[in-house]
């Protein structure tokens, strides 16, 4: 045997649809019975992993075949209002206790960081706006050497010192609310690249105008290097880098069902790659025009897309309870360094999933599998004509 063995990435097989291996099912709320989870997120190490839910709580699990020593732990952080956003430490690991802990933007309350073994409060960053009132920020990162939390809001983000609980260093990002200047609007996506070599870190706004993605440099400040133009007149709802080829930078928008690309070493005043949900789409090259009305989704809710550690496909969950898988290699082998290339890349693999809209979709950090949750907001809307005038019945619907 071999002294040193080499890492193999997970292999997956796009041939067929992926077989069902387990279900996870979050522990029951009495007082909310509509609870589901929007946003589920494995531990980098692949122990556990953590939902964000609908009733205000996180809930760590994990899967009993994955958990080496004994039962897998089941636990709820519950918090007293809505969870905005949440991030796992970027060296956390259930077998390092120091490193086991994960971020949370509560709404009205500092950022918080907790411990994953107890839920303990390890510590706190507060955000505060000129009333005195804590900010919940959109958007949460750690910049790529785990020392700074980087919090994205309205017009700003805050940097803090993990290791220095408190006040953090605010970075307008533009210069005034009048200006037309810089990135405006609320801060809804960060990410940094995942290269030692750069401290780049993409962030995009809410802002419905086509440069609303900007690139900054943690050295050189609060000023945008360049602009993502391109893409679409929607927020940014995700950004996220290639983990193995940190020049390709991918977004989602808001309503929309397509994922664009960049390569932001060349020209970024156009997005290289399109992914859509449809299956054998036109290229942009061509003269027919695209009907950007089958790309919309008829709600405002996120869908997490993911990126395999091995940076080969790209998946995503749509409304329509359907898994989506690109092959990231084929779609890049056809672009050319310093070519602007637009091409529109149809999926290798779709397979329904749920019975539900898919929130979001994970890839595990050491092994083949995909983890996806599934869950929608649904309203009973009862009308009622007891208090007027009209003899109609009453009438009811159901609506989501």
């Amino acid at each position: 045997m071999d002294e040193f063995s080499t890492w193999k990435p997970p292999q997956f097989n796009i041939s067929h649809p992926p077989i069902l291996d387990e279900v996870f099912t979050l522990t029951k709320d009495p007082h909310f019975a509509q609870n589901f989870a929007r946003t589920t997120k494995w531990c980098p190490d692949g122990s556990v992993y953590l939902a964000q839910c609908e009733n205000s709580s996180l809930q760590l699990g994990t899967s009993e075949k994955l958990y080496a020593s004994g039962h897998a732990p089941q636990r709820e952080f519950h918090q007293p209002a809505p969870i905005v956003d949440f991030a796992w430490y970027p060296t956390a690991s259930a077998q390092d206790p120091a490193t086991f802990c994960f971020v949370a933007s509560v709404r009205e309350s500092p950022v918080k960081l907790f411990d994953a073994l107890d839920g303990r409060l390890r510590a706190s960053y507060p955000i505060i706006d000129h009333r005195e009132r804590f900010i919940a920020p959109q958007s949460l990162a750690f910049n790529i050497s785990a020392q700074q939390l980087y919090c994205g809001f309205e017009d700003a983000i805050e940097v803090f010192d993990i290791a220095t609980p408190g006040a953090g260093i605010r970075l307008p990002t533009t210069p005034s609310k009048s200006s037309k200047d810089g990135l405006k609007g609320m801060i809804s996506a960060l990410a940094f690249c995942p290269s030692y070599e750069s401290d780049i870190y993409a962030a995009g706004t809410l802002n419905a105008n086509h440069a609303n993605i900007a690139l900054f440099s943690e050295s050189q400040g609060k000023v945008p290097i360049m602009f993502l133009d391109g893409g679409l007149r929607a927020g940014v709802m995700q950004l996220q880098f290639n983990p193995m080829k940190p020049h390709l930078l991918y977004a989602s928008f808001r309503r929309d069902m397509r994922i664009f690309s960049w390569d932001i070493r060349y020209n970024v005043d156009q997005p290289v790659k399109i992914f859509s949900p449809v299956l054998s789409p036109p290229t942009l090259s061509t003269s027919i025009p695209e009907d950007e009305s089958r790309f919309k989704e008829s709600t405002n809710q996120k869908h997490r897309f993911d990126i395999d550690v091995s940076g080969r496909y790209l998946s995503v969950g749509r409304q329509d309870r359907n898994i989506l898988l690109y092959n990231l290699d084929d779609a890049e082998s056809s672009t050319l360094p310093g070519v602007n290339t637009q091409d529109v890349v149809p999926p290798v693999l779709v397979f329904p999933a749920h019975e539900d809209s898919i929130g979001s979709v994970a890839f595990h950090p050491t092994s083949a599998r995909l983890l996806s949750t599934s869950g929608s907001r649904d309203f009973d809307c009862s009308f009622s004509d007891s208090d007027s005038d009209s003899d109609d019945e009453a009438w009811r619907f159901p609506c989501r």
